[in-house]
């Protein structure tokens, strides 16, 4: 695909899983992309295909795309590289953030005359690296639709949920939902070996009954074949999961299954497991309940 016009520099900040991924589907699609991020050898296989390094492209790049971990590592690199936001430039934050700093961050950049959108993505590094991803985006409409070119190379689908923060809501609701519904799967898996029953039979059956989840798709071939390499880090949706619990608490709610899965997420990084693939999971669930760590 041809190179588009200097006006179509897009930053990158932020080269793990997800940011990786998205640069190279800015790559694959034409665009020019200046990435950063906190160790500069994560850009050298993105330089060798063709992104280039900048020191600060917030100052290049009228528009940037943000994948961080948290909101308070958006906020300490954005003071980090604070000279560089500039008025009319448009940030889009694909960080599963917290809702309210989310919400707050948008308000003081948009003082400055800079349009934020939070932006996260529903769906592994390697759903979004196939361009088989959903965004969800909040914050100003025309901003928004401003930016169709790159929800097309971001995701499959694309959803605008209402202002600032809105984007951050859903993601939580979405990855609630996503989590049980793998944690179920591999309770699912474990519970069919202990029968005695083939785990890859199982999964067939259940994939062609109404117990179907698209989890099934994404998350069972790695678990049958106990395969985590990494699409998405096990620690990672943990760290949403508090999120989602901390967010419930304050609206009085309470969510007993969500702190069944917490626990036993925070069981599997006790044993290890957390820079791994969200579906070792499995491996806590496949234990006797005596042997898991409490």
């Amino acid at each position: 695909m041809s190179k588009r016009a200097d006006g179509d520099l897009i930053g990158l900040i932020g080269l793990g899983l997800m940011g990786t991924a998205l640069t190279e589907r800015l790559l694959d699609h034409g665009y020019r992309v200046a990435v950063w991020n906190r160790t500069r050898e994560k850009a050298a296989p993105l330089i060798a295909r063709g992104a280039q390094w900048n020191d600060n492209p917030l100052t290049a790049c009228p528009r940037v795309m943000i994948s961080l971990y948290t909101t308070e590592v958006v906020e300490a690199v954005l003071a980090e590289l604070d000279t560089g936001l500039h008025e009319g430039q448009v940030l889009i934050d694909t960080t599963t953030g917290e809702p309210r700093q989310t919400a707050a961050l948008g308000t003081r950049l948009a003082a400055r005359g800079v349009r934020y959108l939070d932006a996260p993505i529903s769906g592994s590094s390697q759903q979004t690296r196939d361009g088989e991803a959903t965004v969800i985006v909040g914050g100003d409409r025309a901003t928004f639709e401003a930016c169709a070119d790159l929800w097309r190379v971001m995701g499959a689908k694309v959803f605008h949920v209402g202002p600032c923060g809105s984007a951050a809501q859903m993601k939580l609701i979405s990855n609630l939902v996503l989590g049980l519904n793998r944690a179920v799967l591999a309770e699912g898996l474990a519970f069919a070996e202990a029968l005695g029953v083939s785990p890859a039979a199982a999964l067939e059956v259940m994939a062609g009954s109404n117990a179907y989840s698209r989890a099934m798709d994404v998350k069972g071939r790695k678990m049958v074949e106990r395969d985590y390499a990494v699409q998405a880090k096990l620690s990672q949706h943990l760290k949403d999961v508090h999120l989602m619990l901390d967010a419930a608490a304050s609206a009085g709610l309470s969510l007993p299954l969500t702190e069944t899965h917490r626990r036993l997420m925070e069981q599997a990084e006790a044993a290890g497991l957390g820079e791994l693939d969200n579906s070792a999971i499995l491996e806590v669930l496949r234990l006797p309940e005596g042997k898991r760590e409490s």
